[in-house]
């Protein structure tokens, strides 16, 4: 099973609270919603697909009680609620017991092992939305088989990177791009080995 990482970010690299601001969960950072002013109906389309496309969702504990709160909620919209509520989720966490969104899945203890485990399933697609914190640790445990980053052209200053200052090189390669009219930018690339320096 291919592992894909798709995430919503600015230029300078946030990914955090791309919908709003939220106490609880982003406390101190004033600055979220960033996405919303610049979306627009053919963004909005290709982020439902990307959705809609996996066979399973991976998400941290953090986005999953999130995302359960609001899109669980919406099961039945024909939308996002629709694509992630109606394909199974796995959910990284040692804390969380006993989930009653259906279709979840809890993976504890060696994460690694775990997500080893599903990407040696035959076939489909194993998506990471929303997720900075596992998305960095994926990519830092090379689990990463494909980036989706939706690139929105803001610059905010402040906030969660998802990747951090010090880590391990990639090589990518350009598979896909879009740009949208309020100039959204998706790049998609195939992530293998270290890349060659000069």
């Amino acid at each position: 099973m291919k592992l894909t990482i798709s995430l919503q970010v600015t230029l300078d690299g946030v990914a955090q609270a791309n919908g709003g601001n939220n106490e609880e969960m982003d406390p101190g950072f004033t600055r979220g919603g960033w996405a919303l002013p610049l979306n627009d109906g053919e963004a909005v389309q290709y982020i439902l697909d990307t959705w809609r496309r996996p066979d399973a969702f991976l998400l941290g504990r953090k986005t999953y009680g999130l995302f359960e709160t609001y899109w669980g909620a919406r099961s039945d919209d024909g939308g996002f609620g629709e694509a992630i509520s109606s394909r199974q989720k796995y959910v990284v966490s040692n804390t969380l017991d006993g989930p009653t969104w259906q279709g979840t899945t809890v993976l504890s203890g060696d994460v690694a092992v775990r997500v080893r485990e599903l990407k040696a399933q035959a076939g489909g697609e194993l998506l990471v939305v929303g997720s900075a914190a596992l998305a960095r640790w994926l990519l830092e445990n090379e689990l990463v088989d494909e980036l989706n980053l939706v690139q929105f052209p803001v610059i905010v200053g402040d906030g969660e990177r998802w990747l951090p200052q010090h880590g391990l090189d990639f090589a990518l390669e350009l598979t896909d791009t879009r740009v949208f009219p309020t100039g959204i930018v998706s790049l998609t690339y195939r992530v293998g080995g270290r890349p060659q320096y000069a």
